[in-house]
């Protein structure tokens, strides 16, 4: 007795990625909705708005990491104010960008906002080595602020510059 294994035959899918896209392409192009690898296809699209969820997530996590050091980490803010600032303003034209192809995700970053500041708290304590009950567990900024381009928890003093 023999035992029969039923291999399923690759699809173009899985032997070259990229002459797929440009196969269901040219098959939207044309309507030719009948050749069309749908389930490939559905699994594709569903992963693109998983994959814009995970990047606002994370650029909102590390946002408000670098916030935060600004807000607390004393002993460094002349020394890295600088690189923070650069930072925080990459992260929030990077959620900007993502926002303005698609507005709806805007509630997604509301639903998240609290999650990924203790993310971010967390990101911040493990570097900065600051006591925990120094920085709120709950978002001592709103999202708001984190998103505006012209506010910062903190400003180095430039009436000291000659």
């Amino acid at each position: 007795m023999s035992a029969e294994i039923d291999v399923k035959p690759k699809s173009l899918y899985d032997v070259d990625y990229q002459l797929w896209l440009e196969d269901t392409v040219a098959q939207l192009q044309s309507q030719n909705f009948s050749a069309l690898d749908l389930e490939n296809l559905i699994e594709e699209i569903e992963s693109l708005g998983r994959s814009d969820k995970r990047s606002l997530n994370s650029y909102l996590k590390r946002l408000c990491e670098h916030l935060l050091k600004l807000s607390y980490w004393e002993t460094e803010r002349n020394r890295c104010f600088s690189g923070w600032d650069r930072e925080i303003g990459n992260f929030r034209q990077e959620i900007q960008e993502i926002l303005d192809d698609s507005p709806s995700l805007r509630n997604h970053l509301k639903n998240r906002y609290t999650a990924e500041y203790v993310k971010g708290r967390d990101l911040f304590l493990r570097v900065s080595k600051l006591d925990a009950k120094q920085v709120p567990e709950e978002p001592c900024f709103t999202l708001e602020q984190a998103l505006d381009s012209k506010w910062l928890p903190w400003q180095p003093d430039l009436s000291d510059k000659d």
